[in-house]
């Protein structure tokens, strides 16, 4: 297994040459749009009607996820994002169509309707831990009618872009039907797919260029349970054959990450995290990171090696974090003085 040269220095200029092409490129979103609500506050006692702890909340904060978290990491870089996606006609749409208009992202490509809640995700947190979480969502199919208005946005927003990532939450948004209509217009505009996967829609991912899994995940749709560096190889060659695809990036935590290529050795790149708040969103990162990589046409492993950095970054802060391209131009040089 090839692994990531030290010190990173070595690729410094061509690193950070990428980075400095990040402004102004174009990536498309299609996927989960959501809004990630933190309440925090602190814990000292429990409750004498239950035993559950008695939260006394500080404060409150509201925050772009899932397929959202995508687009505001890409802006955050300096990309220039755009979003396909479906909203309801409620509190949390409009105060995520607020962000993202904050953040001068275009939301034409935002379907709203009344049938289904925008999905929310509420956490709980005390003394930097979580207690508990909740959801609102409907995670069915849309409708045929709101599946005409997707495709419709879709075909409106592709010819602008120069990579497309599904974003992937299980949320009822993307399937097979969807994979196809995207599959068909990335071939005519010529646009590579990057795809962050859940299991359950696995049989749509195929003969896209990238998919993105975590280790659970590749686990599971490789029928490889990934308990060393053998089973980490078959899970990978498993992976590539089943969706046919161009190259897999299997995230896998404190173990770094690993890129499997048809006709390459694996590439392992170790990771780069110095300490772990919060795994909330690093996988966003780590697909807007490679998305605008590519497209300011760095390869596929530089592209994954400043995702690890970036994703790094963000599981050392509590709740969805962003990465800013001097941040990680920072964290490269840094990373250069801290190697022996």
């Amino acid at each position: 297994m090839i692994a990531l040269p030290t010190p990173l220095a070595r690729r410094f200029p061509e690193l950070q040459a990428g980075i400095q092409r990040f402004p102004g490129r174009r990536v498309l979103v299609i996927g989960d749009v959501m809004l990630d609500v933190f309440i925090w506050g602190d814990v000292q006692r429990i409750s004498p009607e239950a035993p559950v702890p008695v939260v006394d909340v500080r404060r409150e904060s509201q925050l772009l996820g899932g397929a959202a978290n995508v687009v505001h990491n890409i802006a955050a870089l300096g990309g220039r994002p755009s979003v396909v996606g479906l909203i309801g006609e409620d509190a949390a749409g409009r105060e995520l169509l607020r962000q993202l208009e904050d953040l001068h992202i275009p939301t034409t490509g935002l379907v709203r309707t009344p049938e289904r809640p925008t999905t929310q995700k509420t956490r709980i947190i005390a003394h930097h831990q979580q207690v508990v979480r909740f959801d609102r969502e409907d995670p069915h199919p849309p409708s045929r009618s709101l599946h005409r208005h997707i495709i419709d946005s879709l075909a409106a927003h592709f010819s602008d872009a120069e990579v497309v990532v599904v974003s992937d939450y299980g949320k009822g948004l993307i399937t097979a039907e969807l994979m196809d209509t995207v599959r068909a217009l990335a071939a005519t505009h010529r646009v590579p797919i990057l795809v962050d996967p859940k299991v359950k829609n696995a049989d749509a991912y195929r003969a896209v260029d990238l998919i993105t899994p975590n280790n659970a995940e590749a686990s599971a749709m490789s029928g490889v349970t990934i308990a060393d560096e053998a089973s980490l190889l078959q899970a990978g060659a498993a992976l590539l054959d089943r969706f046919d695809c161009g190259k897999v990036l299997i995230t896998r935590g404190p173990d770094g990450m690993s890129l499997f290529e048809r006709g390459a050795a694996p590439f392992h790149i170790p990771t780069v995290a110095r300490k772990v708040f919060d795994v909330t969103g690093a996988g966003d990162t780590v697909i807007a990171t490679m998305a605008l990589a590519l497209a300011a046409g760095l390869d596929m492993r530089n592209a994954a090696i400043l995702a690890n950095v970036a994703a790094g970054m963000v599981v050392g802060e509590l709740g969805t974090a962003t990465v800013g391209a001097d941040q990680l131009i920072e964290a490269l040089n840094d990373g250069s003085r801290r190697e022996p």
